[in-house]
């Protein structure tokens, strides 16, 4: 069954781990996940994780280039460390960005570098049992100078890359920012995808301030049978629990 996770850094930004998890957990919510591992206390995430009876969804991997060869080995040395605090999260998901655009450097190039590198890091989150969700982000508002904008890139890349555990992360906000057309491309793509994020356009801001039907691609994704989570990544306006409730209501999900 799909289910929604609070992504803590963006919801509850500042806030100690503690106490944005019982927030969390007051909203009406039983999944969380969030960027930097590395940075935090882990144990004391954990315990405040059992605290609230709460899942962790997904966490990043070390902020490496993807795109640029020469960082390869960095890359795939933190990866090995993310999946091992993942592991100790009982955490599923692996969110991965690929890196800027290399100036001078054809795009093929660094296409294929990309690749390459994820099909190295495949039997490193396959040996693990893990997912590797890697992100195209919009350049126009957010991540100017970013690689991989496109989904249908990403998605072209995650077939030539042919791992079942090295997939997308379809970021809803992003995605409308920089190319719309979603729900085509969600449906077409669904079994691709293995993590989803979701914000107002524009704004960034609660999914029932702006453009998007959320309500309308959420029953999309129940139709499709997806099984995953789909993140909350936005800055509430005023009070992050109140905002998260008016979430539920506004996906009928109260």
């Amino acid at each position: 069954m799909m289910k929604y996770s609070v992504c803590i850094d963006a919801v509850f930004e500042g806030m100690p781990v503690p106490e944005a998890l019982a927030a969390v957990k007051a909203a009406g919510f039983d999944a969380f996940e969030f960027w930097s591992w590395w940075d935090k206390d882990l144990d004391e995430l954990r315990r405040a994780r059992d605290k609230e009876g709460l899942d962790v969804v997904a966490c990043c991997t070390k902020f490496i280039s993807l795109v640029d060869a020469g960082r390869r080995t960095d890359y795939l040395e933190g990866l090995r460390e993310s999946v091992e605090a993942a592991r100790s999260l009982d955490c599923g998901v692996l969110i991965a960005t690929v890196g800027d655009e290399l100036a001078g450097v054809p795009r093929s190039e660094q296409r294929a570098s990309l690749v390459d590198g994820l099909k190295e890091a495949a039997p490193i989150v396959e040996d693990a049992g893990l997912t590797l969700a890697f992100e195209p982000l919009n350049i126009l508002v957010d991540h100017a100078g970013y690689y991989l904008v496109c989904a249908d890139e990403a998605f072209g890349i995650e077939e030539e890359v042919g791992s079942p555990r090295v997939k997308v992360l379809y970021d809803i906000y992003h995605q409308q920012i920089s190319e719309g057309f979603l729900t085509r491309r969600i449906v077409d793509n669904i079994g691709k995808i293995a993590h989803f994020h979701a914000a107002g356009v524009p704004g960034r801001k609660e999914l029932f301030r702006g453009e998007i039907d959320y309500p309308f691609l959420m029953n999309e994704l129940d139709r499709l049978g997806y099984q995953g989570a789909v993140g909350l990544e936005y800055w509430p306006v005023g009070d992050g629990v109140a905002s998260l409730r008016e979430t539920l209501r506004y996906l009928g999900k109260s």
